[in-house]
C-alpha cells in the first residue's frame, strides 16, 4: 500500500486530468505465492518501477501484471488505487507466509533532491489476505457496547477460529527468523521494532511496537494483575530505546493499545507524543497504556479482572469479520 507523505505538487496524464496529490496516492497490495528472497528483492522493483513511470492507478496496476506474469507466471494478486478501484488478479491456492515492508518512491525526478524521504511511500504486503483488503477498504462504522458475554460468546470463539497464519510473522520475528535487524530491544518477555507505517526518518511520525512473547495474550481482554510488570517494562525500555536513539525525553511518547487490534497477539503501539494520529488512535480503538495499567492497579486479585467484567464501546467498521455478528447482539440488547 502507498501513503501519501508529502508532496505538495501536482501531475498530468494524458486524458486523465490533474491527480490529485493532496488525499493520499495510490495504494498497492501485492499478492503472491511463495515469496523467496529473490521475488521479495523483485516485488520492490517491480512496484517502484511501476509507481515511477506511471500515475494512474490502472496502470500501475497493469504493469506489476505483465512484469510478474513474464516473471512468474499468474500466481499473483495486486490491489491498486486510492479507494482499491482498480483489480489486476490471479487467484493463488497456497500462501506460504507473510512479508510486510516498505520502500520510498518519487513522483517526479526533481523530488529526489527536494524530499529525500520520498513523496511516496509504499508498503508491501504479502500475501495480502482478505482481512487486509477489508481492513484498507473504504467502509461505514458504527459504534458498539462489547459487554462481557458478547465477548466470551462471540469474540473469543472468533479469535480461535483465526488461522495460524495470520500471525506466523510475528512468531518467524520472536523466533529470531525475520526482521533481526530492525529489532531496537529485546528480552525475554518482549521485543521492540519499528512499525511498517513509520519512515524511519520524520521524528514527528516515529512509530514503534512492542511484541509480547507469551502468546497467551490475545488482547486487552486477556490482561491481568501480573501482566502489570510486563506493561512497566515495556514503557521503560521504550522510553529508554527513544532517549538513546533519538534524544526524546521522558513524556516525548505516547504508548496506546488497540481493540480490537488488527492481529490476535498482543503488542503495543509506541509513538512520538507529537504525532498527528490518524484513525489509529480514536476514542474507542485507542487504550492508552497508563490508564491500563492504572485500571490493573485497581484489581482485586481473587475478582475476575477489570477488562473481563467491563463493557468495552468502540468503533467497528463493517468490513470487520465481526461486524455482522456484534451488531445483531446489540441490537437484541436494545430490544430488551
Amino acid at each position: 500500500m502507498a501513503e501519501k507523505i508529502d508532496a505538495t505538487s501536482t501531475s498530468t496524464d494524458t486524458g486523465s486530468g490533474p491527480r490529485d496529490t493532496t488525499s493520499g496516492g495510490p495504494k498497492a497490495i501485492i499478492k503472491n505465492v511463495d515469496m523467496s528472497d529473490e521475488m521479495q528483492q523483485e516485488s520492490v522493483d517491480i512496484a517502484s518501477a511501476a509507481l515511477e513511470k506511471y500515475n494512474i492507478e490502472k496502470d500501475i496496476a497493469a504493469q506489476i501484471k505483465k512484469e510478474f506474469d513474464r516473471r512468474h507466471g499468474p500466481t499473483w494478486h495486486v490491489v491498486v488505487g486510492k479507494n482499491f478501484g482498480s483489480y489486476v488478479t490471479h487467484e493463488t491456492k497456497h500462501f506460504i507466509y507473510f512479508y510486510y515492508m516498505w520502500f520510498a518512491a518519487w513522483l517526479t525526478p526533481s523530488s529526489l533532491n527536494l524530499l529525500p524521504q520520498g513523496d511516496l511511500k509504499v508498503n508491501v504486503i504479502c500475501p495480502a489476505t482478505e482481512a487486509h483488503i477489508r481492513k484498507y477498504s473504504p467502509q461505514n462504522v458504527i459504534i458498539l457496547h462489547e459487554t462481557p458475554k458478547m465477548y466470551q460468546e462471540i469474540v473469543v470463539p472468533f479469535i480461535a477460529s483465526l488461522p495460524t497464519e495470520r500471525t506466523q510473522w510475528i512468531q518467524e520475528i520472536l523466533d529470531g527468523r525475520k526482521e533481526q535487524s530492525k529489532i531496537f530491544f529485546s528480552s525475554s518477555s518482549f521485543l521492540i521494532i519499528p512499525d511498517m507505517k513509520w519512515d524511519l526518518h520524520t521524528l514527528s511520525s516515529l512509530y514503534l511496537v512492542a511484541i509480547v512473547r507469551d502468546s497467551s495474550i490475545k488482547s486487552i481482554r486477556d490482561l491481568r494483575t501480573q501482566h502489570i510488570p510486563l506493561l512497566k517494562s515495556i514503557r521503560k525500555e521504550a522510553t529508554a530505546v527513544a532517549k538513546e536513539k533519538w534524544a526524546i525525553e521522558s513524556g516525548g511518547l505516547r504508548f496506546f493499545i488497540h481493540y480490537h487490534p488488527t492481529y490476535y497477539h498482543f503488542h503495543v503501539h509506541i509513538v512520538h507524543a507529537s504525532h498527528d494520529g490518524g484513525l489509529g488512535m480514536r476514542v474507542g480503538q485507542a487504550h492508552l497504556l497508563d490508564d491500563v495499567i492504572s485500571l490493573l492497579e485497581l484489581d482485586i486479585g481473587n475478582m475476575p479482572s477489570i477488562f473481563e467484567m467491563r463493557t468495552l464501546v468502540y468503533g467497528l467498521g463493517e468490513q470487520h469479520g465481526l461486524y455482522e455478528a456484534l451488531k445483531s447482539a446489540q441490537e437484541g440488547l436494545e430490544k430488551d
